[in-house]
């Protein structure tokens, strides 16, 4: 059975405005049959950072031939590029700033193709609103069948927009790592940049963040008090900073860029 095209949606634009609604009408106008699929309007103004996170642990659990918008733009009506991207079995719409870095250290094959062909977007795009002139108009005309090629010049992605990713640094004696807080979650609770298999077979393992206590890595909030501070491995892969039923990001002070340590413990 034929399945309709899906275009996925990430932005942070929010859903006080009108914004989001704006850009479904406009893939609905040119591709009526598509599925539109809201990853996340929440993320922070202007966090390119934040927005290559969520798009890296996201696209896994996307059908093939998803077309993901991304615009998250603070060079917005500048000369920085507007980009598509065929990866993998996926494709990408959005501006060249480095949102896109995760995807291309998965895929350093991908195609790139720069957005210049006045075809494929409204006349005389608005200077703040690429997302509804630009973006969203060639994801749409993407999913309605035009290739690539057909929206402008290639372009290398080696001269693509690159930014640093999280990263951690090790311990002088091996025994553990400091890191960062890359992002916070709507209940507040702090996504670490410390992968979930770093920790096999390297015995117990506590994680601080700032000046709270040590804490144990454990399964699951129920593992503690209510009220009481955990950290754990989330749904992303991440070891991640909990307080249950509580506001980590709150109650401790603690946002994004916050630093954490990780200390191995021998059995």
């Amino acid at each position: 059975m034929h399945q309709p095209p899906v275009i996925a949606l990430m932005t942070d634009f929010g859903l006080e405005d009108a914004f989001v609604g704006v850009m479904k009408g406009v893939i609905a106008t040119i591709c009526r049959n598509a599925q539109v699929i809201d990853l996340t309007h929440s993320i922070s103004a202007q966090n390119v950072r934040q927005a290559a996170f969520h798009l890296d642990r996201s696209i896994d659990y996307f059908p093939d031939g998803t077309i993901f918008i991304c615009v998250v733009d603070p060079g917005v009506g500048t000369t920085r590029r507007a980009i598509g991207i065929e990866a993998g079995p996926y494709r990408f719409i959005a501006p060249d700033n480095g949102l896109l870095t995760p995807i291309f250290e998965r895929w350093p094959d991908a195609k790139c193709h720069e957005l210049t062909n006045a075809n494929y977007q409204f006349a005389n795009p608005s200077a703040t609103f690429h997302g509804r002139d630009l973006f969203t108009p060639a994801a749409a005309h993407l999913a309605a069948g035009v290739p690539l090629e057909d929206f402008g010049p290639a372009i290398d992605v080696a001269e693509c927009a690159r930014i640093e990713l999280w990263q951690n640094k090790p311990f002088d004696d091996g025994k553990g790592w400091t890191g960062e807080i890359i992002a916070t979650d709507h209940f507040g609770n702090l996504i670490t940049s410390f992968e979930a298999e770093m920790l096999a077979d390297r015995g117990n393992w506590m994680v601080t963040v700032a000046n709270a206590e040590p804490l144990p890595i454990l399964r699951t909030y129920g593992e503690v008090e209510q009220g009481k501070p955990l950290a754990y491995i989330g749904s992303s892969g991440m070891i991640e900073i909990a307080i249950r039923n509580g506001n980590t990001k709150a109650e401790l002070g603690i946002g994004e860029g916050g630093w954490w340590r990780s200390d191995g413990v021998d059995v």
